[in-house]
């Protein structure tokens, strides 16, 4: 029990170890914007071992026994995972909300590094609280320290210093506070945040001190909503209005910003096509007269075309990775000019942009505002929908299959037909992502949750978790290929110990189908992507391996249905819906069927020296299309814009 003393002529004080008092203040964090507050945490994320069990692990236990609601903790089976499935719940809700997760030390923090740069990568708000060794250092080495001939104060928790926004040790009690309000800071600012690391040594998080009362008293972090400079706009709208093509590229700041009615009420007024990016796609509904869909090397020929001839790029929320240029060749007018819309500094000046650096809602509005009076060509709308219309057409046939086996994108096809407009898609790696920034319809603003700033294999069932914690009354279908699902499905297990369900959608095609087309796009056979037994000539290229990932699937709880027809699989989908527990639908597919082409590229070096023909003709390829790539270093605030071949002056 914590002891209450006077201390004359200073604040009152509360003893606590360390451990405690870090659970007491985390449950005591709330974020606003918008007048909406919520608290920050919605609990722990942890596996318990000798470096945080009598520490964070004993502070957890008083914490539920007092207040089950406040801090509670849930019991994961992989470290990696829960950042993952914090992460997941951090962007489902908007990075309004997030969880704080707890490892030992040594392999249980180092497993949690590849979480972590996933979540810095995606700005995504995720505390993470690893144990480290002893800050005495009396006994040393303990199980599981490093040790540096060349350093005494190294640990392996030092691995999170690249992949975490905000780093610190606790190496004394009177350092927590400090160390706890810079974690905040990071977490709830919309530029910085991203994976934050408040490494605790297992002897400190038990070592007991008087801690000022204030330090717990509930604390508000207001995140604000920047607004755009209008010195800014002004330029902004000077490009926007010379444009006779302009195209809005929507990013993942959109959602964050709750942008979506105000971009669509931009393009609306204005007949400017929106493509998306993957963070962004959601940003409008795939049905929006102004909705051209996914932009890149994994992007619909309407949307690229567009972008191909586009003099003008506005870019919202987006930080223009090479998926989203297609490798800086998507944008390849040469005159074209960007305006970049973004609350980082660092995006709004990429592509030599005009930089509005500015909430996404609220730089929307002031731009709509500013052109009420302004409209894109007739023409350009025209062909904007006729090019939508095209694609549609090739979507609608990739969703139907005539061949024996079902093929990928008609699964994909048939979970959104069958889903229900709010239901959520969840993909991170392989060839799925792809397919599904190409071809899924969507009706719902969340209902798109694809990881791809750091396309991580195994995010899949651990960010359907988060998901589903994040979104209760939403089906949740996990979309996961066997690759994937190899890696990390363990947080199955968590699922059915929480009662939350998911619906796990398992794509065998028994390899790495997504790396086995770059592999032969890059003249490398396939090699080494096939899941085979090792044949007499000493390569893997004998049979198919007798792996049962559906038996493997039962093993962990949750009920399995296997599908081998389009008719099996609709039956399978009606059934996972209808039923409360989580289930996994398994489904065999064939790999050597691809989602139609948008003809874009994607940036891999090919050897430039071989022995063999296939990787001597891909060499050629990529060197063609390496002259198409751009370096956009012209400044898009030009008095007079280049103009396209042919184009008559304005």
């Amino acid at each position: 029990m914590a002891q209450r003393q006077e201390v004359p002529n200073t604040e009152a004080t509360v003893r606590l170890s360390v451990a405690q008092a870090a659970v007491r203040f985390l449950a005591n964090q709330f974020t606003e914007r918008d007048g909406d507050r919520t608290r920050l945490f919605a609990g722990c994320l942890g596996i318990f071992g000798h470096g945080n069990v009598a520490g964070l692990g004993q502070a957890l236990l008083e914490a539920e026994l007092e207040d089950p609601s406040l801090m509670p903790y849930v019991l994961g089976r992989n470290e990696q995972a829960m950042v993952h499935t914090a992460a997941a719940y951090a962007r489902a809700r908007g990075r309004l909300k997030t969880w704080a997760v707890t490892t030992s030390v040594g392999p249980g923090a180092t497993n949690m590094i590849t979480g972590a740069a996933l979540a810095t990568i995606n700005h995504l708000p995720v505390l993470l609280l690893p144990a480290d060794t002893f800050a005495t250092r009396v006994g040393a080495p303990v199980l599981q320290e490093l040790e540096l001939p060349s350093s005494g104060d190294v640990t392996v928790n030092d691995a999170f210093r690249p992949v975490s926004r905000y780093f610190d040790r606790v190496w004394r009690p009177e350092q927590l506070p400090a160390a706890l309000l810079g974690a905040m800071r990071v977490l709830t600012d919309p530029v910085e945040t991203g994976a934050v690391t408040v490494a605790i040594p297992q002897d400190v998080q038990t070592q007991a001190h008087d801690w000022p009362e204030s330090l717990f008293a509930e604390r508000i972090w207001h995140v604000g909503r920047p607004l755009p400079q209008r010195a800014a706009l002004e330029r902004a709208i000077e490009v926007v209005r010379a444009a006779r093509r302009p195209l809005v590229v929507a990013g993942g700041g959109v959602l964050y910003s709750g942008a979506s009615e105000s971009l669509a009420r931009f393009a609306e007024l204005t007949g400017i096509p929106v493509a998306v990016t993957q963070s962004g796609k959601g940003s409008l509904a795939s049905d929006h007269p102004q909705s051209v869909g996914a932009v890149g090397a994994t992007g619909t020929t309407a949307a690229n075309e567009l972008a191909a001839a586009a003099d003008v790029v506005i870019g919202i929320g987006t930080r223009y990775t090479d998926f989203t240029t297609a490798s800086r060749s998507a944008f390849a007018d040469p005159g074209v000019r960007f305006v970049n819309i973004n609350v980082a500094s660092s995006d709004a000046a990429k592509q030599s942009g005009v930089s509005v650096i500015a909430d996404a809602r609220e730089a929307l509005d002031a731009l709509t505002a500013e052109l009420h009076d302004h409209r894109v060509p007739q023409e350009y709308r025209m062909r904007a929908t006729e090019l939508v219309r095209i694609w549609d057409a090739a979507v609608d046939s990739a969703y139907r299959s005539a061949g024996a086996r079902l093929t990928q994108t008609e699964v994909i096809g048939l979970v959104n037909t069958l889903s229900d407009p709010t239901d959520v898609v969840v993909c991170a790696a392989g060839s799925l992502p792809g397919d599904l920034h190409k071809l899924w319809r969507v009706r719902d603003r969340a209902g798109y949750h694809v990881e791809y700033g750091y396309s991580c294999m195994g995010y899949e069932v651990a960010g359907g978790l988060g998901v589903a914690m994040a979104c209760p009354g939403r089906d949740v279908f996990v979309m996961v290929g066997d690759g994937s699902y190899l890696m990390m499905a363990t947080e199955l297990v968590t699922a059915v110990q929480e009662g939350i369900k998911v619906i796990v959608v398992l794509v065998d095609n028994h390899g790495f189908a997504s790396i086995g087309s770059l592999s032969e796009s890059v003249g490398s056979q396939r090699f080494g992507t096939r899941y085979r037994y090792r044949s007499p000539d000493g390569r893997l290229g004998g049979g198919p391996l007798p792996v049962d990932l559906a038996a493997n699937a039962a093993s962990l709880g949750v009920d399995v249905i296997s599908a081998r027809t389009a008719s099996e699989f609709t039956d399978a989908v009606k059934a996972a819906k209808a039923s409360a527990r989580s289930t996994v639908l398994y489904v065999e597919t064939d790999p050597l069927v691809s989602a139609p082409d948008s003809g874009s590229w994607w940036d891999v070096p090919v050897s430039e020296v071989s022995a063999l023909p296939s990787t001597r003709q891909a060499r050629e390829g990529y060197e063609t299309r390496k002259r198409a790539q751009r370096h956009h270093l012209r400044p898009s605030e030009s008095a007079e814009p280049h103009r396209a071949v042919g184009e008559e002056p304005r």
